[in-house]
This record gives C-alpha cells, sequence and structure tokens, in this order.
C-alpha cells in the first residue's frame, strides 16, 4: 500500500465541512495516517448507510441519537453512548431512526475517503 501520508496534529470541526456521503449522510474525516482514521458521521432520521463490506476493521460509538444496525446476519437498535465492531470483509449496514451522529474509526485507513 502507498503511504497516503497522515493528516495534521490538530483538527478542528468547526472549520472542516461536512461533505455529502448519501442521502441524509454527512462526513468529517478528523485525523489520520496510513493505519488509523477518525470519521465524524451525521445522518438526518431516515439516514441510509447502505449494506456494504471493506477489507479495514471497524469501531463506532454512537454519539447522539438511535440506530438499526446490522452486522453480518444480527440486527440490533444502537443509541448514545453504545458501540461497535465490524470485522474486515464483514457485510454491514445502518439506517437511522432519529437525527444522529457517529465516530468511526477504520484501521487501516479508507483510501477512499481521502483520494
Amino acid at each position: 500500500m502507498k503511504s497516503l501520508g497522515k493528516s495534521k496534529e490538530f483538527l478542528f470541526g468547526d472549520k472542516i465541512n461536512w461533505e455529502k456521503a448519501g442521502v441524509g449522510v454527512y462526513r468529517k474525516i478528523m485525523g489520520y495516517d496510513d493505519n488509523i482514521m477518525l470519521v465524524h458521521v451525521a445522518f438526518d432520521k431516515g439516514g441510509v448507510g447502505p449494506m456494504h463490506k471493506h477489507v479495514h476493521s471497524q469501531v463506532t460509538y454512537v454519539q447522539k441519537g438511535k440506530f438499526e444496525v446490522t452486522i453480518g446476519d444480527k440486527t440490533t437498535i444502537l443509541k448514545k453512548g453504545d458501540g461497535f465492531y465490524i470485522p474486515p470483509n464483514v457485510l454491514h449496514g445502518a439506517i437511522c431512526l432519529e437525527d444522529g451522529e457517529l465516530l468511526d474509526v477504520f484501521s487501516p485507513i479508507r483510501e477512499d475517503f481521502i483520494e
């Protein structure tokens, strides 16, 4: 894998523009190097993170709202303060049940988010 560099040491959320990541879904990249990435994701009620899979390990914290999350063949409702882990290459997705925000951590970096 080629090096994609790294982010600045300090990033200020109010200085980073939201980028559209789907219908009713927006994201800000909050820091990365070649091994790890933090992404702040905001959902409007009804926003969908469609079912997909990727080679990255993912850990997510529910910062706000309520989500129906599917990982593999398991589906559950998660709310503010909850978290989940997605192993590499496992099909997963989420539906936002009320306006919400997630903090996603990926390892290695999601190259497709910064290219």
